[in-house]
């Protein structure tokens, strides 16, 4: 079914992401669309906010709340819950209640909005999943409500849902057409006429998460053929569909294997993706990854930053691991085109050539989805980097500041934090400093004890959990392949005065998504 966003919005929980997946293959055929309501964090109504997945569609508007970890009820009727770190907490409302009341909340929110007309079509239901344990019958709640450890059919289970609640409501139709697409479009608006800093960011989320879905029909040219070089500039959304083709690849049996060659890039892909059948590894640590699964010959390789591994050394490694080899297997690398272009440097052009030599299907990005128009023209007239077109919204405008020393960069940065945090509505989590050096010689390091008691300094493990609750900080290398929604850049020169670090500009700008400054140093 669509997705609404089209990934995962960023969360902490397993479970949700592993439910997201199921409900994406679920029901391919239905009209259904399931929306992510952590999507909306900011939304006027808190019941709406609360619930996990919403699916809407012509046979009915149904609540699903997903609780990761052990769940129990005692005898006293209170609820145990016991996430992956072991921490166990309690509550006298349990997950169906919570499904139960934040339906009933939002089905008053529709009716305070629409006719009763509209509303009355509409079948309704709620149900509660626990992908991690099993959960009692219980005379509280109807099993056809219950999707727990032992259902492993969730397609099947969804479908005898939706079934059990419209067998509820026998006399109702299927939602007619117009009243189901006003429906979907309160669900998920679209403002235009925004102003402040977090709204402006919010508006580039929803356009990302569009033109995201709308470079699916990519996806269908690369599985359908066997080799694949998928060629775009920072922000085309290669990552995002290197995952898609993951999912489809394994949902055929394939035992499939992502490499990339950053730690960083391999710690937050297996943290934010729980798929089936897929092994995400380094080319470095691929011997052991491939020992430890069991795993002698991969049916299907995915490269993610492609550019990265296009040397003899690391082609010669893949070459042993895949069915087939390179020179007949199945793969697919996703690269950056302006590797061709020396932006990185001079690329390895004998190692490039024996990829082509199979001749690979080429599938080209050139939809921007990550960066704003205003980050994206700055890139492409600042570094003359081919990013692709579009952009996601306008976005607010890319602040440069030029400092004469460390400490008045420290200064700066210190104040562009609080135009971005206090004054413009963003969460801290959603800022990530960059720099070209570690941080105890940063800028950043100077910041006030304050703002630093609030900076997680980040490292490849603690991408697992990427974005923490705090502020972040990270080297411009480390940070190739992700993204955060602020980014602010320290501690580069500006270009005119040092055309060596035109790559580190070039991957530090394109890092954001909606809100750019650059603190240039002398």
């Amino acid at each position: 079914m669509r997705m609404i966003p089209s990934v995962p919005y960023r969360t902490n929980s397993n479970a949700e992401k592993k439910i997201f997946d199921l409900l994406r293959v679920a029901l391919p055929k239905s009209d259904f669309t399931a929306y992510h309501s952590l999507n909306l964090p900011r939304h006027k109504y808190k019941r709406f906010g609360e619930i996990d997945f919403l699916l809407c569609g012509s046979k009915g508007l149904f609540v699903l709340e997903i609780k990761g970890g052990r769940v129990s009820c005692d005898e006293n009727r209170e609820w145990h819950f016991t996430n992956h770190k072991g921490e166990e907490f309690k509550k006298r409302e349990g997950p169906f209640r919570q499904s139960e009341s934040a339906l009933h909340g939002f089905m008053s929110i529709l009716k305070q909005k629409f006719s009763e007309q509209i509303v009355s079509q509409l079948v309704i239901g709620y149900g509660v999943v626990l992908p991690d344990c099993e959960l009692p019958a219980s005379a509280e709640w109807d099993p056809h409500t219950l999707a727990d450890a032992r259902i492993h059919n969730f397609e099947h289970w969804l479908t005898g849902f939706i079934r059990y609640w419209r067998k509820k409501e026998p006399k109702k139709n299927a939602v007619d057409a117009s009243s189901l697409k006003v429906l979907k479009n309160f669900i998920r608006p679209k403002f235009e006429a925004i102003t402040p800093l977090y709204r402006l960011a919010s508006q580039a989320e929803e356009e990302i998460s569009a033109l995201t879905e709308d470079q699916m029909g990519l996806v269908d040219i690369v599985t359908a053929n066997g080799q694949v070089l998928c060629s775009g500039g920072a922000g085309t959304g290669k990552t995002f569909l290197a995952m898609e083709i993951a999912r489809r690849w394994t949902a055929q049996g394939k035992n499939v294997l992502l490499v990339c060659h950053s730690p960083w890039l391999k710690h937050y892909l297996e943290s934010r993706f729980n798929i089936p059948n897929l092994t995400v590894s380094t080319v470095e640590a691929l011997s052991v990854v491939a020992r430890r699964a069991g795993i002698e010959h991969f049916s299907a390789l995915i490269a993610d930053e492609g550019q990265d591994l296009f040397n003899w050394k690391d082609l010669e490694i893949l070459d042993q691991y895949i069915e087939d080899g390179l020179a007949s297997g199945n793969w697919c690398f996703f690269y950056d085109v302006n590797n061709q272009t020396n932006l990185f440097g001079e690329m390895d052009k004998d190692a490039f050539n024996l990829i082509e030599q199979s001749n690979p299907a080429r599938v080209p990005l050139r939809t921007n989805c990550r960066n704003t128009r205003i980050i994206l023209e700055k890139i492409q007239n600042s570094l003359g980097a081919d990013m692709g077109v579009g952009g996601a919204g306008v976005g607010p405008d890319v602040r440069e500041c030029l400092a004469k020393t460390t400490e008045e960069s420290a200064s700066i940065l210190r104040d562009e934090i609080q135009k971005i945090v206090n004054h413009g509505g963003l969460s801290t989590s959603s800022v990530t400093i960059l720099s070209s050096l570690p941080f105890e010689q940063s800028s950043a390091a100077l910041l006030p004890g304050s703002i630093l008691r609030n900076l997680a300094v980040l490292d490849e493990f603690s991408l697992r959990e990427f974005p923490p609750q705090k502020m972040s900080f990270a080297e411009i290398t480390a940070f190739k392949g992700l993204e955060n929604e602020a980014i602010i850049v320290v501690d580069l020169p500006e270009l005119q005065k040092d055309f060596t670090k035109l790559a580190l500009h070039y991957v530090a700008m394109s890092r954001a998504r909606a809100v750019l400054s650059i603190i240039f140093c002398r």
